[in-house]
C-alpha cells in the first residue's frame, strides 16, 4: 500500500520499474519472501504458478536459470478481509496474512470487471423509465377510484 504498510489485491498486471522493482499496474511494489522484489537485468523472466520468479541473468547461458524470489500469495478467510477505499484488502485487524503455499497465480489472464457500463447504463435507465411508467399508472388508477367515488356519491 501507499502507507508502507501491506495490501492485498487480486491485480495481475506486473511491470519492472526504471528500478528493477517489481509493480502491479498501480505501480505499488509486489512483496516476496524477503520484502519488495527487486528483480536484477535479465534477457528472460518466468514467474511460476507458486509465484516463484525466476530469471535469466543478461549474458548468461539460455539453460541458466536463477531463482530470484517468489511472490507472497495469500488466502486468509473472507470474514477477516475489508476493503479500503483505494482499492486493496487488509485485514480488519491490520496485520499481515501468512503466505499460503496452496494458492496459485492464473498466469496469462487479468481479471477485469464483471461489469459491462453500457450495458449497466441501459438497464438502469430501462429501469427508471418502467419506475416513472408505474408511477402514472398508480395515479392514474388512484385519479378513476376517486372518479368513481364521485359518481356512486351524486347516484
Amino acid at each position: 500500500a501507499r502507507d508502507g504498510g501491506e495490501a492485498y489485491t487480486r491485480r495481475g498486471d506486473l511491470r519492472i520499474d526504471a528500478n528493477g522493482l517489481l509493480t502491479n499496474g498501480a505501480g505499488l511494489p509486489v512483496i516476496g519472501e524477503r520484502g519488495p522484489i527487486a528483480l536484477p537485468p535479465q534477457e528472460k523472466l518466468e514467474i511460476g504458478i507458486d509465484g516463484t520468479i525466476s530469471v535469466r541473468p543478461l549474458g548468461q547461458a539460455a539453460n541458466e536459470l536463477a531463482i530470484v524470489d517468489r511472490i507472497k500469495l495469500v488466502n486468509p478467510p473472507q470474514q477477516e478481509l475489508t476493503k479500503g477505499k483505494d482499492g486493496l484488502v487488509r485485514r480488519k485487524d491490520g496485520s499481515d496474512a501468512l503466505a499460503d503455499g496452496a494458492t496459485e497465480l492464473k498466469k496469462g489472464h487479468l481479471e477485469g470487471s464483471n461489469v459491462n457500463a453500457i450495458e449497466a447504463m441501459v438497464r438502469m435507465i430501462e429501469l427508471a423509465r418502467h419506475f416513472e411508467f408505474q408511477v402514472k399508472m398508480m395515479k392514474t388508477a388512484e385519479e378513476l377510484d376517486s372518479a368513481a367515488a364521485t359518481i356512486m356519491r351524486q347516484g
